[in-house]
């Protein structure tokens, strides 16, 4: 190998460079879907990052960049699906309320807003 006489390193005869760490590049379909099998209910960002031999932080960053309304914290709506079959509710004004994970929270008209808002919070 040739010695290398420089400035930046006043003292150093020779300099081997052992790994170039080369940059990989994803393609913005490959960064959505590691991001969203990393932030899945029930899975953990490290595991994922390991899987696919990316740093956590980076799955942290493509989340930001990618979906900015999920790292800004704002929840927007959620999705309704309206089906015609549905059972006609009883007079006594129940409500139905079907989560996306499938629980189902049933309340009377009489509910307390802030105590049903508080189990929607953790459903």
């Amino acid at each position: 190998m040739d010695e290398i006489i420089s400035d930046v390193f006043p003292g150093v005869r020779r300099l081997d460079v052992l790994e170039t760490g080369r940059r990989r590049r994803w393609t913005d379909d490959a960064k959505q879907r590691i991001v969203e099998e990393a932030f899945q209910r029930g899975v953990s960002v490290l595991t994922v990052a390991r899987r696919h031999d990316v740093d956590p932080s980076q799955i942290y960053d493509w989340r930001r960049r990618l979906f900015p309304q999920i790292s800004r914290g704002i929840s927007g709506f959620a999705p309704v699906v309206v089906t015609p079959d549905c059972p006609v509710p009883s007079s006594r004004g129940q409500m139905e309320i079907v989560c996306g994970n499938g629980r189902r929270i049933i309340v009377d008209r009489d509910v307390d807003v802030a105590a049903l808002l508080r189990v929607l919070a953790g459903a």
